[in-house]
């Protein structure tokens, strides 16, 4: 599978990791309900189709995208940059929104 990566081009996936799901909604403060934090930290779907996720280029230049793809055929629809992406909620504690780690 090629991944094109904002700024180093059309890329092997293997230059990349995959963090996860980029539509899980983070609790609205560090006091919500645990229950809230259990289902935001643990519970993941795994949908077949279209689906969007946080990959990170750590093979380049490191930056975090969201990348909607058919999970079912793997065909990349859409790249961007995860801090310019609007994915409702941070799913790495702050590194996923864009940082390229310089």
């Amino acid at each position: 599978m090629l991944i094109p990566c904002p700024f180093c081009g059309l890329r092997p996936s293997e230059e990349f990791t995959i963090l996860g799901d980029a539509t899980p909604k983070r609790p609205d403060s560090p006091e919500a309900d645990p229950e809230a934090w259990h289902d935001y930290v643990y519970l993941r779907d795994n949908p077949r189709g279209r689906h969007r996720e946080f990959w990170q280029h750590v093979g380049g230049c490191r930056a975090w995208l969201v990348v909607e793809r058919d999970t079912a055929s793997h065909e990349i629809l859409s790249v961007e940059l995860a801090r310019d992406a609007s994915t409702g909620g941070d799913a790495t504690g702050g590194d996923a929104t864009g940082s390229d780690g310089s």
